[in-house]
């Protein structure tokens, strides 16, 4: 659970898995848009491929929670 709670780790794997491929734009990027058209045409692989590359940006999120609700 030490490696969840790395900052570095975590900002490592935004910037790798979390963007990856990178060109001709980040994969989660393409992911989010199409979702945001309506998701037609998307298959469990592509709602796979969102899990996949949007984990990294939720384990951010979660402690930059953290890090808020422990300052207060």
């Amino acid at each position: 659970m030490q490696l969840l709670n790395n900052w570095r780790i975590v900002v490592l794997l935004c910037l790798t898995l979390g963007l990856a491929p990178f060109f001709p734009e980040p994969h989660i990027w393409g992911k989010i848009k199409w979702i945001a058209g309506g998701a037609v045409g998307m298959k469990a692989a592509d709602w796979f491929d969102v899990l996949l590359h949007g984990f990294p940006f939720l384990l951010l999120l979660r402690l930059l929670i953290r890090k808020i609700l422990k300052s207060k």
